[in-house]
């Protein structure tokens, strides 16, 4: 018998996942929203909505990481430390968990192009209903105000995959 079979295993085998397997998430989502209280100054909107990203990034990599009910509070809370209009995120970001459980019945598969393609499209509808909601308030704002920061979102998709991916299997325990 080989040596290394006697020795104790500290390897993931017997390993299950950690036991906030459930709120990591919830809390990279509301951690997303955090960043834009950081103190940036510009004369111009161009930050993404990281909270946004993240909420799309998690959806995209696991369908099953929280039911779409979630949205609605995960929004509320977005709502409120972003400090856009209470139920602006609530009803978009439920509308958006909708539409991707829809879009995962309607496709057999999807690769990375795909998932961006899909992220861009949410993202420029929600720069759009940002822009519209803006408007409605008494806001005049053109819609070309609003492209620097949907391209950046677009731009920046891929990176908050990436910390949702590394935050996956950090929660898993692998």
């Amino acid at each position: 018998m080989v040596r290394a079979a006697l020795q104790p295993h500290s390897g993931a085998i017997g390993r299950g996942p950690r036991s906030s397997v459930r709120i990591v998430p919830a809390i990279s989502v509301v951690a997303g929203s955090l960043c834009a209280l950081l103190p940036i100054v510009s004369s111009a909107g161009w930050a993404p909505d990281i909270g946004f990203l993240m909420l799309i990034g998690w959806r995209l990599l696991r369908a099953d990481a929280w039911p779409a009910w979630w949205a609605a509070p995960l929004g509320l809370a977005n709502d409120l430390i972003v400090g856009t209009p209470v139920g602006q995120s609530v009803a978009l970001w439920t509308a958006v968990m909708l539409f991707l459980d829809l879009a995962d019945r309607r496709t057999m598969w999807r690769d990375y192009w795909l998932e961006w393609l899909l992220a861009a499209v949410l993202i420029v509808v929600n720069g759009a209903f940002d822009w519209r909601v803006a408007a409605w308030s008494g806001a005049r704002v053109s819609f070309a105000a609003m492209v620097p920061a949907i391209l950046v979102s677009i731009v920046a998709f891929p990176l908050a995959g990436g910390i949702v991916y590394r935050l996956d299997r950090w929660r898993l325990g692998r």
